[in-house]
């Protein structure tokens, strides 16, 4: 059975951390580009970052370039989202999602409505952003 499986997710304040993890289990881990999505209230998915099969190459959204950080694990087929200097904005349900396209794949690319056609996603963390 194909998994991800979303972790790291919680309240905190504004100009604070935390790390996300995905982990995968049920399919060939680094044969699959990971990306991480959000969906807050009222507003529709959004692609936050993506990294390659490989790692070599990762990509971000304008809004989280220089404070989340995306990065992958072999070993433990998981891959994390760090993410410093926290907004209210930041404040939405996050999910991960992988697919052998690649980081070109068009959900990851401008088009978060094609999320539904990425192979394996997961079921999401909640991330609150709060004083």
């Amino acid at each position: 059975q194909l998994q991800l499986v979303e972790s790291g997710g919680g309240l905190v304040q504004p100009g604070g951390s935390l790390r996300l993890s995905c982990a995968a289990s049920g399919f060939s881990f680094d044969d699959y580009a990971v990306g991480w999505f959000r969906q807050a209230p009222g507003k529709e998915r959004e692609a936050v970052s993506c990294i390659t099969d490989s790692g070599a190459s990762t990509m971000y959204a304008d809004f989280v370039k220089g404070r989340f950080s995306i990065s992958r694990d072999s070993a433990k087929n998981t891959v994390y989202l760090q993410m410093n200097s926290l907004k209210p904005e930041d404040t939405a349900v996050y999910y991960c999602a992988a697919d052998r396209g690649g980081c070109h794949h068009s959900a990851f690319r401008g088009q978060p409505d094609r999320y539904k056609y990425l192979e394996v996603r997961g079921q999401g963390t909640l991330v609150t952003v709060s004083s």
